[in-house]
Formats: C-alpha cells, structure tokens, sequence
C-alpha cells in the first residue's frame, strides 16, 4: 500500500480567538488562515468575533475593521473595493471570490477565509499569484497588429465585432477561476488556466488584431489548451459571471477547423 508523508508544514492548527467587545449582541465569529514565514509555525485558524452592528456589510469591511482595531498583523491584498481591481480575492465560505463583493449575511454560521487555494502562500491570505502572471505575460495581452493605424482616428470596429468581445473584456484578473481549476492544480507548471485562456480569446477574437494565426500556434499544444476538462469550476466561481470555459472551446473550434 502506498504511504504518503506531509509536509511539516501543512498540518493546519487552532489558533488565538478574539472576543467580542463586551454588550455586542449581533456578533459573527471570522475563521481566518494564518501563516507567517518568519516564524517557522504552523498554519493555524484564528477567530475573530466581530460585531456587525460595527461593521460594514462586505466581508472586506470585516477583514479592514480586525486590520484596524483587532489584529494589525493580518495581512491580506485588497484595493478599489468595487469589484474592479481584483485585489481581494480569496477563499470565503468554500468558494473562491471577491471579498469586497461578499455579503456577511450570504454566509450562513462563521465565516471560514482561506488564501486561494494551491497557490504558495506568501502570509496569512496572500497567495504567490508570480507564476500566474508570467503565464499571463506569454500570450502577449495586447494588441498586435503590422498595419499602421489610420493617421487621423483610431483602429475602428463595427458593432458586431465589438460585441464579440462582451464577456471577455470584463475579466479582472483575480484568478478565482484559475485557482478553482483542478487540471491547473494538476498541471500548473504547463497547462495556462481559464484566466489566461480567456485572455487569450479576447485578444484572438478582437477584429484589429491581426495576429491570430500566431496566436493560434502559440496555444497549439497538449498543455498549454487541451489540458481543460470542461470541468466548469471556473464558471461557476468567476465573480464576474464570465465563462472562461465557453472561451476555451472557442480557440479549441478555431483550432480545428484551421487544421481541415
């Protein structure tokens, strides 16, 4: 029978709890990874009860009101708080999402936060997202076009090709999607995930770009593309409401009828 050993360090311990102040009566216990580097410990899970009637509606405004007036060493990314910069994303309540975008009130009992999932954690909910972005990097997510642009306007499109890139153009790179994909848990060092793969889409499908048939090659291998199963986590955890796997069988199609 095979054996496995685990890491000394992957064994998850029960950390500090941080009581509410004393008359709250509207309280909500937080359940928080914690991992410093520095210290060479465990992981652990510290809770924190937090009055809500105090607090903002957001599971960030949660996070920002213990930064503030409970633990100054919990460390998390966080920016725009709109939805927009991607910054906060992180596992809450089992699902990768935003917290600036999460309701307290949709999680039903205490609130468990973890850092995304299969990522190295730098501390406490930041992830290590550097191979992810050098990923990112390799589709070149910009237009590339040999034709100068009209001297007097910019690179027009009709309508119709505009829409074409609804659905795409919105992603915030958060890589709640990336991160929630078990073939790229599988494969991450080769197979470029659902954030990089609609990203690549967007930039297949916009009508100035002419190159297409490079990007096409570029994509043309058993890792990189074929490695998505069609599993669908990424759709159902994006919080944006994209469908990076939609955009996956959309290069998959061009592939093969350019291959006929």
């Amino acid at each position: 029978m095979a054996t496995f050993t685990l890491p000394k360090n992957s064994t998850i311990g029960t950390g500090k709890t941080y009581k509410a102040e004393a008359g709250a009566t509207n309280v909500r216990s937080f359940k928080i990874y914690r991992w410093d580097p520095d210290t060479g410990e465990n992981p652990r899970m510290d809770t924190y009860e937090i009055d809500l009637d105090k607090c903002g509606p957001m599971v960030l405004d949660a996070l920002i009101k213990i930064k503030n007036e409970v633990d100054t060493t919990l460390t998390f990314r966080r920016s725009c708080r709109e939805g927009i910069c991607g910054s906060c994303s992180m596992n809450i309540d089992g699902l990768n999402t935003l917290a600036c975008l999460k309701p307290i009130e949709d999680v039903h009992g205490e609130v468990r936060i973890n850092p995304l999932p299969h990522m190295p954690v730098v501390k406490d909910l930041v992830p290590d997202l550097g191979q992810i972005y050098a990923q990112l990097t390799s589709i070149q997510p910009w237009l590339k076009a040999d034709t100068a642009p009209p001297p007097d306007s910019e690179r027009l499109q009709s309508k119709e090709e505009r829409a074409k890139l609804d659905g795409l153009w919105e992603c915030i790179l958060c890589f709640c999607c990336t991160t929630s994909c078990p073939s790229y848990w599988w494969n991450g060092d080769r197979y470029l995930g659902p954030a990089v793969l609609l990203q690549a889409y967007r930039w297949i499908a916009d009508s100035r770009d002419e190159y297409t048939g490079e990007r096409l090659d570029q994509l043309q291998d058993p890792f990189r593309l074929y490695r998505c199963h069609t599993i669908m986590n990424c759709a159902r955890t994006c919080p944006k409401g994209l469908n990076p796997a939609e955009a996956i069988g959309h290069i998959k199609t061009l592939l093969v009828e350019r291959d006929r």
